[in-house]
């Protein structure tokens, strides 16, 4: 039986990756392979991603600045060495962790987001500004499929 792999390389949208969307620090036997639901999640995620990017480049940015992904599709696996909920929207590539290098540029990026909703008035189902032990920030946001129902959650967490 030979081993499942992903083509790390495949574009998902302009600037975003299968690989980059999948990475993850942890090791595991599953190799954290997104099925292919999963792997079209990940593209309606990397829409909005996308969308992102474009605004904070045109509002805040130096032109080309990207959008950094701390965590997006989990196994099982990695979603238990996470520490990630049972019921996760990481485990089916609905939900990206976005890196974020303040307070200031998470609400930046919220903000961004919150208009591209109304804007588009497509909804989402989290956009969580969250903030580490350590005071490091990131945007936690996710996007189920239209089949599903969006809660449009959002909030300020701390860990």
């Amino acid at each position: 039986m030979s081993a499942v792999s992903i083509n790390k390389k495949e574009k998902l949208t302009e600037h975003f990756t299968l690989g980059e969307m999948t990475k993850t620090s942890y090791k595991t036997k599953d190799g954290n392979i997104p099925s292919h639901v999963a792997i079209e999640n990940l593209k309606r995620l990397c829409g909005w991603l996308e969308m992102l990017r474009e605004v904070w480049n045109e509002r805040y940015g130096d032109g080309d600045d990207p959008i950094i992904i701390n965590s997006g599709y989990r196994s099982w696996e990695v979603n238990k060495k996470a520490g990630g909920s049972s019921t996760s929207n990481h485990l089916v590539g609905c939900a990206a962790d976005i890196k974020c290098l303040g307070v200031e540029q998470a609400l930046r990026y919220a903000v961004i987001l919150l208009d591209i909703a109304d804007e588009s008035k497509e909804d989402f189902d989290e956009l969580l500004i969250e903030q580490s032990s350590r005071g490091s920030y990131w945007i936690h946001f996710a996007v189920r499929p239209p089949s599903q129902m969006n809660r449009r959650k959002v909030a300020f967490l701390r860990a």
